[in-house]
């Protein structure tokens, strides 16, 4: 937290509020945060001088009920226009704050942004993460976004910068058993609201085995494909007949199970593989690209983990006739 802290004191913006929460912590984490709020108070010049700039900093002790509760305190605490977000082992870099005030200020029709990432330390960083990395680091626009949103989460939690009032009127985070800043960018996605990241890198996220999102069973392959399922049900899907999954491997087996499960009719698998062409999978027939077009009424999933198998997918999706992001949409 110290390290943190002191990311945030460096920050170029004069004024903002930081707000800290203390969630049931039983190390020294209230006593630094004290520390850091005298700081901060120290540091602002006082009323009436030229600049006027204003730094607080406060801290909320709540119960150790989970991040989502942590979450939404903090959020009602919120007086100001924009709410960014960061974990207490993570570094903003000094820009930070100024750079996505400026990127919302100049863009109205964004509803807020995150930022490029740094994996720390780079020397623990696993293949899987840093891959997740590069694509997240790419998400620069928002038809990018749009395109992948079913693939990952889009931006990185801790780079989030949103206006308040829209998370507000989402009614902020919540609990459903999978992961809560998903949740909510997809909520966001479907209201029609937009967010990107600003290309440039504005924080370092430290990965380590320990993290929650590691460990915490929401955050699990299983819970992240049921985040997924449970948004697309309720957007895309709307008035279709069923789904058709492009990929008949480990992926698409466990996405088709998930839309069963979820009470959506799969109507086929869709492979290359000509091993598998002619199989029922999940009582289901498997059926080349050719035979996509079998399916009236049906939305397809694409249903690769790498992003060479979704580039190829897609191209073969759209030979098909289907529009990406009307007819089919990527996922993992």
């Amino acid at each position: 937290m110290e390290a943190s802290l002191e990311s945030l004191s460096a920050q170029t913006l004069p004024s903002f509020v930081v707000v800290i929460v203390d969630d049931g912590s039983s190390d020294h984490s209230a006593a630094i945060a004290q520390a850091w709020i005298s700081r901060f108070a120290t540091n602002s010049e006082p009323a009436g001088t030229a600049s006027q700039p204003s730094r607080r900093a406060h801290l909320i002790r709540t119960p150790p009920d989970g991040i989502v509760p942590a979450l939404q305190r903090a959020l009602a605490e919120v007086r100001t226009p924009y709410t960014a977000r960061m974990d207490a082992d993570d570094l903003c870099r000094p820009e930070r704050l100024a750079a996505q005030l400026a990127y919302l200020e100049d863009r109205p029709e964004m509803a807020g942004c995150g930022a490029r990432v740094r994996l720390v330390p780079q020397s623990a960083v696993s293949e899987r993460a840093a891959q997740y990395a590069d694509w997240l680091n790419g998400l620069t626009r928002w038809s990018a976004v749009q395109r992948d949103i079913f693939v990952e989460c889009p931006l990185a939690h801790p780079t989030f910068m949103f206006r308040t009032s829209v998370l507000r009127e989402a009614d902020g985070y919540r609990d459903r058993g999978w992961p809560e800043d998903y949740d909510l960018l997809l909520r966001l996605w479907r209201a029609g609201r937009r967010f990107a990241s600003l290309p440039r890198t504005l924080l370092d996220w430290t990965d380590h085995a320990t993290r929650t999102n590691r460990t915490h069973p929401a955050y699990s392959q299983d819970a992240f494909r049921r985040c997924r399922v449970h948004h697309l049900r309720r957007s895309r899907l709307a008035g279709r007949r069923g789904v058709v999954v492009w990929g008949a491997g480990p992926t698409g087996k466990s996405l088709a199970k998930e839309f069963v499960a979820q009470g959506v009719p799969l109507l086929g698998f869709v492979e290359v593989d000509p091993r598998k062409i002619g199989q029922q999978i999940h009582g289901a027939p498997v059926v080349s690209p050719a035979g996509a077009g079998d399916f009236p009424q049906a939305f397809h999933a694409g249903a690769v983990a790498r992003a060479k198998g979704r580039r190829a997918v897609r191209r073969a999706a759209a030979e098909a006739g289907l529009e990406d992001g009307v007819d089919f949409v990527a996922m993992a």
